[in-house]
C-alpha cells in the first residue's frame, strides 16, 4: 500500500472528528444565508414584511433625483427598502425602525451603504447609494428592525448591473 491510500482513511477520518465539534447552524442562520435573486422584492417575516429593490441611479426622473439628493449616474446605485406591518385587508401598515445595509460585489470588495429614512404622507422608506461598475454584480445584506421589536430581520439579495453607454 503506498503512502496515499493509507493517508486517505486518517483524513477523512479527522475531518469527520473535526466536523463533530461543530454545531449544526441554527435555522435562522440557514435563513440568513439564503441568497435571493434579484428578481425578489419583499420577504417575508411573519407579522412583518421588508420590501426591497436595488436600481442605477440614471433610471429615475431628474426630479425625482432631486427632490431626493440622489445622484444619477450610469455608475451609481440606489437602494431602497422599506418595512411594512401586516394588517388585515391593507398591503401593511409602513413602520420606522433601525435598517442598515451593506453590499460586496464577487471579488469580496464591501461597500458600505448609508441609508436615510425618508417620510412621505403615510410611507416610509430607507434609500442610500454606492457606486457600481458595468456587469458587477453585488450581494446586498439588509438588517432591518421595527420600532419596538426585538427582531431584527436580514435580507440578503443579489443584483446584477449594467451600465449603458
Amino acid at each position: 500500500m503506498d503512502y496515499y491510500s493509507r493517508l486517505l482513511p486518517l483524513l477523512a477520518t479527522l475531518a469527520f472528528v473535526a466536523g463533530c465539534d461543530q454545531p449544526a447552524p441554527t435555522a435562522a442562520a440557514q435563513e440568513e444565508d439564503v441568497i435571493l435573486p434579484g428578481t425578489e422584492s419583499f420577504k417575508d417575516f411573519g407579522d412583518y414584511v421588508v420590501h426591497f429593490n436595488a436600481i442605477g441611479t440614471d433610471q429615475l426622473t431628474p426630479d425625482v433625483a432631486r427632490n431626493y439628493g440622489i445622484v444619477r449616474s450610469r455608475n451609481r446605485a440606489m437602494l431602497n427598502v422599506s418595512i411594512l406591518r401586516k394588517a388585515e385587508g391593507s398591503m401593511g401598515k409602513p413602520v420606522t425602525g433601525s435598517v442598515s445595509a451593506t453590499a460586496i460585489n464577487l471579488t469580496g470588495q464591501l461597500k458600505n451603504i448609508t441609508l436615510r429614512e425618508i417620510k412621505e404622507q403615510d410611507a416610509v422608506y430607507y434609500i442610500g447609494e454606492t457606486g457600481i461598475t458595468d456587469g458587477e454584480t453585488l450581494i446586498f445584506t439588509v438588517d432591518a428592525t421595527p420600532i419596538n421589536e426585538p427582531s431584527r430581520f436580514t435580507v440578503r439579495f443579489k443584483k446584477q448591473f449594467f451600465v449603458d453607454d
